[in-house]
């Protein structure tokens, strides 16, 4: 079986973060400061992800800028010629941090937002930051960097996403990805109050149609979608360990970000392993590569080629069985979970009135 060469890497610099959201995809365990990986590590794993065939870097966490390094890191890879984004709530995105993310060579940075307006917004977040986002994009557009931003969709700001839309242009975003809720970590813990209701879905995409119509080349829109609500699953980052690669902040590789959910798995540290190693020969990137893995229907499906058998961490996290062909899909076995969930969710029949907030 050939493996292809991964284009990004996710670098998960930390699992600190100011923020509470209730749909983090981080993991229920977030690891701690002392676990981090140290600067010279991280250097390292730059120069082998572009031994390895990475174009790009994504720094993320948690709050990437709570590391005192990041601009460090930033420019060692901009070094390696790297393009490097930096996923952001803005919350510690000063002027003068912003001065010194440039000099380093950061090329674009994605900045997130939790709702339309400020009340709602800072609820979601758990943390005063709707104005410290704000002031955040008007200076990264002043010192004329790329500004992406994103908005997590889920049933307590949906109804707002034309505003989102609207607020997200005037602050100069060049491109907005409105993702709705996936699964996983503390958006599984919460799904009873995150997941939208299926009018709510309709009236969403439709102001999403509206919006792309409206607004043309002038702001890329791009709608992630609720796949809950789909008849086929989407296929797992364009597959498992088949474009890109993401370091934990303790080492870890992970195929994808949420894939440590997987607990029947054993996942390679760049501490002990070389990347090209961990990419090409591990257990755990070559576990669901191919087909030889899948069990019916996905093995002698047509659609294998489009989704894979869809998500294995949701497949995972819903049957136990990582193998599984995803729930989402209406030829699976565990369908009716996915039906339950959104039966329960149209008949209001809510398990808790409360978010389990992350870090908290």
């Amino acid at each position: 079986m050939s493996v292809n060469f991964p284009y990004a890497l996710t670098a998960e610099l930390t699992h600190r973060c100011p923020l509470h959201c209730p749909y983090c995809s981080n993991p229920v365990e977030l690891q701690k400061r002392e676990s981090e990986l140290s600067t010279n590590e991280w250097l390292s794993v730059l120069e082998q992800a572009c031994d390895l065939g990475v174009v790009q870097v994504h720094f993320t966490g948690g709050e990437p800028l709570l590391r005192g390094d990041l601009e460090q890191l930033v420019r060692h890879a901009r070094d390696l010629g790297l393009f490097v984004n930096l996923i952001t709530s803005g919350v510690g995105l000063t002027k003068e941090r912003i001065r010194k993310l440039s000099e380093a060579g950061i090329d674009s940075i994605q900045l997130s937002l939790q709702a339309a307006t400020e009340e709602l917004a800072d609820s979601i977040a758990g943390f005063k930051a709707h104005e410290l986002k704000r002031q955040a994009a008007h200076w990264i557009r002043e010192s004329g960097l790329t500004l992406n931003m994103n908005v997590v969709l889920h049933r307590a700001n949906i109804h707002q996403i034309e505003e989102i839309i609207e607020l997200c242009k005037s602050w100069g975003a060049q491109r907005l990805e409105l993702a709705n809720a996936q699964y996983y970590g503390w958006a599984m813990r919460n799904l009873h109050l995150l997941l939208p209701l299926s009018e709510q879905l309709k009236q969403a995409e439709s102001a999403y149609i509206r919006a792309s119509e409206r607004f043309g080349q002038q702001l890329e829109l791009l709608w992630i979608l609720p796949d809950y609500y789909e008849d086929f699953p989407k296929p797992c980052m364009g597959g498992w360990a088949k474009l890109s690669l993401t370091v934990a902040p303790d080492g870890r590789v992970l195929p994808c970000t949420v894939s440590s959910e997987i607990q029947s798995l054993s996942f390679e540290n760049v501490k002990e392993r070389e990347l090209v190693w961990i990419w090409n020969d591990s257990p755990s990137f070559n576990a669901y590569r191919g087909y030889d893995w899948m069990a019916e229907p996905c093995r002698s499906c047509d659609r294998r080629e489009l989704d894979y058998g869809g998500c294995r961490c949701q497949a995972f996290l819903l049957t136990g069985d990582a193998q599984a062909t995803d729930p989402v899909c209406i030829l699976s076995p565990h369908r009716k979970m996915i039906m339950d969930r959104v039966e329960s969710v149209e008949n209001g029949n809510y398990e808790n009135p409360n978010y389990a907030y992350r870090g908290r």
